[in-house]
Parts: C-alpha cells; sequence; structure tokens
C-alpha cells in the first residue's frame, strides 16, 4: 500500500520507522482517531496502534478532546476507560505550570497558543518527553522549551 495522501494538502506523510518510547498527544489524534470521516482518522489509528503503551496526555487535552467529542458519548467513554485502565496516562500540571505556561503563552502570542497546546510544552520539557503527536504541525515546529530545544513532530510530513 502506497503512502496515505492528505486531501486538503496533497502531501504524504510518512511511515514511521520508530516510534518513541514516550509521547505526548495532541487533541487532533485523540479526536480524529475516534472519527472515520476525519481526514487524519486511518493515520491516527494506525499510528497510535504503533505506540507504545502508555501514552501520555495532559488534562487541558482530555477536555479539549472530550468536548470535541461530546456528540459522540461512545468515543468519550472509550477514551475515559483508555486512561482509567492505564494505556493513556494523563499528567496532572503542577503550581509551576501556571508561571511557565503564562510565560510561555507571551512568548508566542503572535501564535495564539491554547491552554492545551501550552500544557503539553511544558509537560514536555518537565517529563523529558521528547515527541508529540499532533495534527498542528504549523505551531509545534514553532515552539521551543525553555533550554531552546524542539519537539520532534509526529507524523512527520514528506
Amino acid at each position: 500500500m502506497g503512502p496515505l495522501i492528505l486531501p486538503q494538502t496533497r502531501r504524504t506523510w510518512k511511515d514511521l520507522a520508530v516510534i518513541h518510547e514516550r509521547v505526548l498527544l495532541d487533541t487532533g489524534p485523540l479526536v480524529a482517531s475516534f472519527v472515520e470521516h476525519e481526514p487524519y482518522h486511518r493515520t491516527c489509528v494506525d499510528l497510535i496502534d504503533q505506540l507504545i503503551l502508555p501514552a501520555y496526555t495532559s488534562w487541558p487535552v482530555m477536555t479539549e478532546s472530550i468536548y470535541l467529542l461530546r456528540r459522540r458519548r461512545d468515543a468519550v467513554h472509550t477514551l475515559l476507560e483508555l486512561a482509567d485502565q492505564g494505556s493513556l496516562e494523563v499528567l496532572d500540571l503542577d503550581h509551576d505550570a501556571y508561571r511557565w505556561i503564562s510565560e510561555f503563552t507571551r512568548r508566542y502570542d503572535d501564535l495564539n497558543p491554547d491552554l492545551a497546546d501550552a500544557s503539553l510544552m511544558y509537560l514536555a520539557e518537565r517529563e523529558g518527553i521528547d515527541t508529540v503527536f499532533t495534527l498542528d504541525r504549523r505551531d509545534f515546529l514553532v515552539y521551543r522549551r525553555t533550554d531552546g530545544g524542539s519537539l520532534n513532530v509526529i507524523p512527520t510530513a514528506e
């Protein structure tokens, strides 16, 4: 089977040779994996199946995902069950997150980062996680940790 061609961009996603051991999941892949008519559904399902579990996310991402899936009650229940079973670990934000996220959103004010994105960047730095699974490539390719390092963004575009 050839590479998946994304209708909006006419670009393809590379297949991943190696799935990183610890991956942060953003809202886009979580939602797309439950909604069959989403353009990235098949890619997200295939890549999620390749992850070494648990995958990690934040409460802001969970909140945003559940809101977007609110009319798909089975999907909401499945997402919560994945967290309950430990396949998806929802990491808490500690008190230091407030200042860090405030400074991060100021630094990237021109991109208007939302709380979900900022929380993932904070957790990446705090937990030492280098990879984010997101459909929001434009922003995550620009975002940097405090040390100036960037995250590996999957899926990678060809």
